[in-house]
């Protein structure tokens, strides 16, 4: 049987003990620190934009955050996808403040934006305010629609939150994912493109929100020789140490980005000619994934698989796969919540799987994989 193969194994560049020794040696070894400050000056080249950044303990902090400087407070509500990681909404309802869900759209995944408008415009009428952000995802690294989503955004006159924790190196038009909206947050959490042990950063537009971000990760302590408080903060700074792996780590990011990219184009050769399995992918020339994960979707009628059968398949073969994110708005804790669905993410839940994609997968894995597949499926 062959080695397990995973869907995005953390993949060290080498250089990344050189940065962890001089913390070690300097002493630089608690949050903040020469690391923090050269991964947070890699990023902000890397985005462009002219963009600021701050690394953080997670991207779940980097979306609470955002939303605390957007004034999210109990009783505000919140734009959230439904399809998609709970951390997403999360972050709301720790402000005391109600994720509504909207479902997503075919094409990309992502949020869809004629239900978006509707949404916004029931809230009005049923609360009598608008909702106070909007937290589109750029889902396994597909960048949403956010020509759309940001028009609508603008016309309302609600500031868009981008959570951009799969999309590292995404592009949408040009433009790199997590850098449309007011803020964006990223990840860095051990299977994303790459990896900081745990770790997020927030993309915030200026220097002054850049400082505010860093206020309010660090226990919001006022500029005094002693300890005073006047607002709550939070311990959401990202320690010296983690930040040295991200700085190697940003040696290998393109490389990473590169060979996601390759993965995908060999499962879509490999797959051309399979009935009954699409492999996901980008609508135009407008979207640039970064492919974190590849998707794909099973039609039980002309594969006689359902996912989960072929997820237990391919388990049996030493790969790792999983299931679709289930939706938000069928998740336990938050089935009374407000939401505007079609089925769409339903249907994509009930039918999809991901990929293994990450740098560690070999073409030879990828045809392992293929053949799998269609042996399981025949």
């Amino acid at each position: 049987m062959n080695n397990r193969i995973y869907l995005c194994l953390a993949h060290m560049s080498g250089a990344e003990m050189s940065y962890i020794q001089e913390a070690f040696d300097t002493n630089w070894v608690v949050p903040l620190g020469p690391n923090v400050n050269g991964f947070e000056a890699d990023l902000e080249r890397f985005v462009g934009c002219d963009k600021k950044v701050v690394a953080l303990s997670a991207g779940t902090a980097a979306i609470h955050l955002g939303l605390i400087q957007l004034g999210v407070k109990p009783g505000d509500e919140v734009i959230c996808q439904s399809f998609t990681f709970c951390a997403s909404a999360n972050p709301v309802t720790y402000l005391g403040a109600t994720p509504v869900f909207v479902d997503s759209e075919s094409e990309t995944w992502n949020m869809n934006p004629a239900l978006l408008e509707t949404a916004i415009q029931d809230r009005i009428k049923k609360t009598g305010k608008k909702p106070k952000a909007i937290i589109p995802v750029h889902l396994y690294g597909m960048p949403a629609k956010m020509d759309e989503i940001l028009a609508i955004a603008a016309h309302y006159e609600i500031p868009v939150l981008e959570d951009a924790a799969e999309a590292l190196g995404s592009e949408y038009k040009g433009q790199k994912c997590g850098t449309f909206g007011h803020f964006g947050a990223l990840s860095f959490n051990g299977n994303k493109m790459i990896t900081t042990s745990g770790g997020g950063a927030l993309v915030v537009p200026d220097e002054e929100a850049k400082k505010k971000t860093m206020f309010y990760a660090t226990q919001a302590r006022e500029s005094f020789p002693y300890y005073q408080h006047e607002e709550i903060g939070y311990n959401y700074r990202m320690s010296n140490i983690c930040a040295g792996i991200g700085r190697g780590q940003m040696t290998v990011l393109e490389e990473h980005i590169a060979h996601h990219r390759h993965v995908h184009d060999l499962y879509a050769m490999f797959f051309a000619d399979m009935e009954g399995i699409i492999l996901h992918h980008a609508p135009n020339a407008d979207y640039r994934p970064n492919y974190w994960l590849s998707t794909i979707l099973i039609d039980p009628e002309k594969t006689g698989f359902d996912y989960e059968q072929l997820r237990v398949a391919l388990d049996a073969a030493n790969v790792e796969t999983r299931p679709l994110w289930k939706p938000m708005h069928l998740q336990p804790v938050y089935k009374d919540n407000p939401c505007y669905v079609d089925g769409t993410s339903e249907k994509l839940f009930q039918k999809g799987l991901c990929l293994p994609a990450g740098p560690w997968v070999t073409d030879e894995d990828v045809r392992y994989i293929v053949d799998t597949i269609k042996e399981a499926i025949v």
